[in-house]
């Protein structure tokens, strides 16, 4: 059993699978009863993680914005080549939440200095296998010596398909929004399946109903 938070994801979409239109849109594809079901994981998790890819399509602030709380997580942007925007508004409000950039060792002093500056940690990990991504079983392995029990992993598609290819996933909250996209982003990408005897099965809750969307959630088959 490998020692490391409990990791949640969660993402919105369409009855065909898709995260987003071709062209990258994605606002908003479940309604407003539902967009709350984010700020609500964010408060129940220690830490808040996305991909580089996220930060620079959406620009995400990923605070806890519900009223009366006054918790947001530790956030964490995967970025491997230490792309993130000074302008973001991660980079931004970092004086105001904890917030670690997980990168390569080849990134220059130069990169760490300007992040650091704005109270960004930055954290070199070992590559995966692909040597181009961070290594996630590293990370979390480092997330859980640093007191961190719970992950809530929040995208984008390729984050999501490397934590589930890699059965890094305890718990699946899953919004289906009732539209038709046709061509567009999956929500999970290749998982190396060739026969349904391999697929991964899920063990389903109850759905539920919130306004427009059904919110299923699923839990992944533990790992040895």
């Amino acid at each position: 059993m490998i020692d490391r938070p409990t990791v949640v994801v969660s993402f919105a979409q369409s009855l065909d699978g898709r995260i987003a239109t071709r062209n990258g849109d994605s606002r908003w594809i479940s309604g407003s009863e539902t967009l709350t079901l984010a700020h609500e994981l964010r408060r129940d998790n220690d830490a808040i993680l996305v991909g580089i890819g996220t930060v620079l399509r959406d620009d995400p602030e990923l605070s806890c914005r519900l009223a009366q709380e006054h918790f947001s997580p530790l956030r964490i942007v995967l970025d491997s080549r230490l792309r993130l925007p000074e302008a973001s508004r991660i980079v931004q409000t970092a004086t105001r939440f904890r917030t670690i950039v997980a990168t390569l060792s080849d990134s220059t002093r130069e990169q760490r200095d300007r992040l650091r500056n704005h109270n960004i940690t930055v954290v070199d990990f070992a590559a995966d296998q692909s040597g181009s991504g961070v290594d996630l079983q590293q990370l979390l392995q480092w997330l859980a010596s640093q007191g961190i029990q719970s992950l809530f992993v929040e995208g984008g598609s390729s984050v999501i398909t490397s934590f589930v290819r890699q059965r890094l996933v305890d718990r699946l909250l899953l919004v289906i929004a009732p539209m038709l996209i046709g061509d567009g982003t999956p929500a999970i990408g290749d998982l190396g399946t060739e026969a349904l005897a391999g697929a991964i099965r899920l063990t389903p809750r109850q759905p539920r109903q919130l306004g427009r969307d059904l919110v299923w959630e699923l839990e992944f088959p533990p790992t040895a």
